[in-house]
C-alpha cells in the first residue's frame, strides 16, 4: 500500500497516520518526548485522562513551538467518568490540563468499566450524548472510541446521532483482531492500533531480525510500516529521542506482500488483545 501520510475520518477531517503514544511516560519524561516527537515531524499526539500526564503533553506541546493548529490532540474519557455530567466535567478540565481550548479528537477509553458493568450501555449513551454535543460545539473535532468490540459499538449506535469515527484498539504483528478490524471498516470506522510493536517479543524472532537486516531497518521501523500497508493508524511510543525519530522514518521503503503476511501470522509476539468486558477497572 502507498503511504499515506494523513487518513481521512468519515467527517472529512484529516488525522495524521502515525500518531505518537504516550502511555506510561509522566512528567519530564511525557513533556521531553512529545516535544522531541513534534520537533522530528510528528504531528499527531495521543493521551488521555487515564495516563494522567495531560498537563506534561500539553507543556510539550508549548515548549515545541509547533502551531497548535498544525497538531492533532487525542486524549480520552476516563473510567470513572462514564456519565454526561462527569464527561462534560472531566473534558473541560482536559481542556485546561492541556492548556488548549479544543482538542482534535475525543474517545472513550473503555467500553464496560468494572463500576459500571451492570449498566454499560446506558453509560455509554449517556457519556456519548455529552461527547456529541462538545464535537456540535466545535470543542472536539473528531469523535471515536477505543477497546471497543463489536456489541459495544452496535450497543451505541441503537441511540448515537453521529457515527464513532475511529477505534482505537490492539493491533500489532500476530494481533489482527480481523473480524472486528472488517467491522469498523463496514461503518466506516478507523482502525487505531496502540501497542504497535506488541509485547516486545518480535525483536527476538530470528526471521524478523533478517527480514530488518535485508531491508535495512529497525524492527520498529518494519513494524510500524507493515501497520500503515495494512491500512491501519499506528501509535509507537518511546522517550528515547534517537528512537522516537527513527519510528517516523517510514514512508521511503515498502515491504513485498510476502513479508506483510508472514508479520501478520506471526503468532506468540503480540499477546492476545484485552477483554475490554473481563478488564479488572
Amino acid at each position: 500500500m502507498e503511504y499515506q501520510s494523513y487518513y481521512t475520518l468519515s467527517n472529512g477531517v484529516k488525522i495524521p497516520s502515525i500518531g505518537f503514544g504516550t502511555w506510561q511516560a509522566e512528567g519530564d519524561k511525557a513533556r521531553a518526548s512529545v516535544t522531541e516527537a513534534l520537533k522530528a515531524g510528528y504531528r499527531h499526539i495521543d493521551t488521555a485522562q487515564a495516563y494522567g500526564n495531560e498537563k506534561d503533553v500539553g507543556e510539550g506541546i508549548r515548549e515545541s513551538g509547533v502551531p497548535r493548529d498544525e497538531i492533532f490532540i487525542t486524549t480520552k474519557l476516563t473510567n470513572d467518568n462514564h456519565t454526561y455530567d462527569l464527561t462534560m466535567s472531566s473534558f473541560e478540565q482536559s481542556l485546561k490540563d492541556l492548556g488548549v481550548d479544543h482538542v482534535d479528537m475525543f474517545l472513550i477509553h473503555w467500553p464496560n468499566p468494572i463500576q459500571f458493568r451492570d449498566c454499560w450501555q446506558e453509560r455509554n449513551k449517556e457519556t456519548w450524548k455529552a461527547m456529541e454535543e462538545l464535537y456540535k460545539a466545535g470543542k472536539i473535532r473528531a469523535i471515536g472510541v477505543s477497546n471497543f468490540r463489536q456489541h459495544h459499538i452496535e450497543a451505541l449506535l441503537g441511540s448515537a446521532e453521529i457515527m464513532p469515527m475511529v477505534n482505537q484498539i490492539r493491533l500489532c504483528p500476530g494481533c489482527t483482531q480481523d473480524e472486528l478490524v472488517s467491522y469498523c471498516r463496514s461503518k466506516d470506522i478507523l482502525p487505531e492500533g496502540y501497542s504497535p510493536l506488541g509485547s516486545g517479543k518480535i525483536f527476538d524472532v530470528p526471521e524478523v531480525q533478517e527480514m530488518a537486516c535485508a531491508y535495512g531497518r529497525s524492527i520498529a521501523q518494519l513494524t510500524i510500516r507493515w501497520a500503515l500497508q495494512m491500512g491501519f493508524l499506528p501509535l509507537p511510543k518511546s522517550v528515547t529521542p534517537d528512537r522516537i525519530r527513527d519510528n517516523l522514518l517510514v514512508s521511503d521503503f515498502e515491504l513485498s506482500e510476502a513479508d506483510v503476511s508472514f508479520l501478520t501470522g506471526l503468532s506468540g509476539c503480540a499477546g492476545d488483545a484485552p477483554d475490554p468486558d473481563q478488564m479488572p477497572f
